[in-house]
């Protein structure tokens, strides 16, 4: 399980930040990439709260996964927020516009510096062992009624 094939195959990601007053805030995150091992990019769409609080304090987690498998990743790092009009942000937003074309309003980047990352997984895998992805993707389309889905490998 590479973290690549996860970004790849997430949604949605939920970016986990806390406020100057300790208030912690979960975001859901639309447009992500990862840029090398170490970088993932996170379009700031629609984030005031996250914006502010990544400002205030440096350290973040992300979490991501295949709702369907029900296994992903957990990133702990911090986060900077990047000006798109800076040499760095014009960059970062061409990595994002390969993902998301010029529909979706990118204010700024949040550009999350993975310090450590995780396998996160649901119970089940541990609870039962006989629990696969495939078991776990036939259980999820059963309980959610999701017709044709095609789960890409």
């Amino acid at each position: 399980m590479e973290l690549r094939e996860y970004i790849n195959k997430s949604v949605l990601c939920w970016l986990a930040t806390v406020g100057e007053d300790m208030t912690p805030n979960v975001s859901p995150k639309e447009i992500f990439t990862l840029v090398d091992d170490y970088t993932l990019l996170i379009a700031n769409i629609a984030s005031p709260i996250s914006e502010r609080n990544v400002i205030a304090n440096a350290k973040v987690c992300v979490s991501l996964i295949d709702v369907f498998e029900q296994r992903g990743f957990k990133l702990k790092g911090t986060a900077e927020v990047i000006d798109t009009n800076s040499d760095k942000g014009e960059q970062y937003l061409k990595s994002i516009r390969e993902i998301a074309n010029e529909s979706y309003p990118v204010k700024n980047i949040f550009v999350i510096h993975i310090e450590s990352k995780s396998k996160i997984m649901a119970p089940s895998y541990f609870l039962f062992p006989d629990t696969t992805p495939d078991s776990q993707i036939k259980n999820a389309l059963t309980r959610y009624q999701v017709a044709n889905y095609q789960h890409k490998r």
